[in-house]
């Protein structure tokens, strides 16, 4: 019933007023107290005297004034809930997040949010640090300027710790492969890490449909000599522990890097490391349902050559080695003399050292990123073209000593000079025969 309907019965004596006070559920002294107001005033009694009085826990207009600059001058690309942490933490001003939220909103500063999606079920944390690692990349703005660059983060499922985290140009194998190598150095090898279907993580013959865990990828490779699991993601749904925190990192990296003035790619990844980080841990960590964890020490030595890209290649005739547009000579080893034929694999590594190995053997090391080899030039003369072979071995005669050619002659023996060097050595054999140019043929 409204409450004129019980007041009005209590009035006709149809109900006691205690009756009364006890449907509408206030005290007794209340009801004695809306009787007076009723027999005095009539209805209009009734109505709450606080009604259009200013409430005395109103906000003063000086302060309202002084969040709403402070929004529009210095923190106007930060979102509510960031915004309403500087407040407190940076100026002192203690008010709740709803009242924040409001002003915005009222003084045309934020947008209002929009309805809620559908609802979703939260996949459970895996209850040990180490169990599972999520690693993926977001492109973005973070210099809030023109430049795109990607932010890599691995995090752990169990308690949202961030191991690493690097702006980068592009995300791709090499960037990735540092990431797990800089937190496997630190914290161990764990069991699982779940990714995107990206190419540099997982093979997916067709787009939409399952990933070939037969054919690895250079990461999958190197996760499967270290027997880590790789999980892969369907859709973003999925991995949205990852995508909410991708949230908070771009509605908040960006304005802590204006605000600290840091403009610079090296200047970003240190404050991140220095930083951040712990600032993001003392907001967002969670703790872990179980104690304990799940990484263990690597005793692994070779690091360095799990964590590189792998190709193999068949020596050539003249022991290089090409893998695109680059080229790399072989020197002779000492367990062979040469290794045309063979099969090696090319290491590209981390640091952009090259190594190149057959079977256990290392054949060739190049601290460089690999520097084409010096093919066939030409270089015109006086008659025309002439063509020059670079390492060219030197020729030798029957009698093993080495023909001394002058460096104005060319590459092939003259008669005269061929003639003057077989005076000096022995008759030819009888088989023998002479060209045309007077050389032994």
């Amino acid at each position: 019933m409204k409450l004129q309907d019980v007041l009005l019965k209590a009035m006709a004596k149809k109900l006691t007023w205690w009756e009364a006070a006890e449907i509408i559920g206030v005290t007794d002294r209340t009801m004695r107290r809306w009787r007076g107001r009723l027999e005095s005033g009539g209805y209009s009694g009734l109505v709450d005297r606080r009604k259009g009085q200013p409430s005395d826990r109103r906000v003063p207009l000086a302060t309202v004034e002084e969040v709403l600059r402070l929004y529009r001058e210095t923190y106007f690309d930060l979102n509510i809930r960031h915004f309403h942490e500087k407040l407190a933490e940076q100026h002192q001003i203690e008010l709740s997040y709803t009242w924040v939220q409001k002003a915005l909103q009222g003084a045309g500063l934020v947008a209002r949010r929009s309805k809620r999606r559908k609802h979703r079920r939260r996949r459970e944390r895996r209850p040990m640090t180490g169990m599972l690692l999520h690693i993926d990349g977001s492109k973005h703005q973070w210099f809030g300027d023109e430049r795109w660059y990607d932010l890599i983060v691995i995090l752990d499922d169990a308690n949202s710790e961030i191991y690493y985290a690097q702006l980068v140009e592009e995300e791709s194998t090499r960037t990735v492969m540092a990431g797990l190598r800089a937190v496997i150095e630190v914290k161990g090898l764990f069991c699982a890490l779940y990714s995107d279907r990206g190419s540099h993580f997982l093979v997916t013959p067709k787009a939409g449909q399952k990933v070939d865990k037969q054919r690895l990828t250079q990461v999958g490779r190197a996760m499967k000599e270290l027997g880590v699991q790789m999980i892969p993601a369907y859709s973003p749904q999925a991995r949205g522990r990852g995508e909410r925190s991708f949230g908070t990192w771009q509605g908040r990296l960006p304005q802590e890097l204006r605000l600290a003035g840091i403009e610079t790619l090296a200047g970003a990844n240190e404050f991140l490391s220095r930083r951040y980080i712990a600032a993001f841990h003392e907001k967002f960590m969670s703790k872990a349902a179980e104690k304990g964890t799940a990484f263990r020490r690597t005793s692994r030595s070779d690091l360095d050559w799990i964590f590189t890209v792998q190709t193999e290649r068949v020596v050539a005739k003249d022991n290089t080695v090409t893998v695109g547009d680059l080229n790399w000579q072989l020197e002779k080893s000492r367990f062979r003399n040469s290794l045309a034929g063979g099969t090696v694999t090319v290491h590209q590594h981390l640091s952009g050292a090259v190594s190149i190995r057959y079977g256990p053997h290392v054949v060739g090391r190049f601290q460089e990123h690999a520097k084409p080899l010096l093919q066939k030039s030409k270089s015109r003369g006086k008659d025309g073209p002439v063509e020059t072979v670079e390492n060219q071995k030197t020729v030798s005669h029957r009698s093993h000593r080495p023909l001394e050619i002058p460096r104005r002659d060319s590459h092939f023996p003259t008669a005269p000079t061929t003639i003057a060097l077989a005076a000096t050595n022995r008759k030819p054999r009888s088989g023998s025969r002479r060209g045309s140019a007077g050389q032994i043929e």
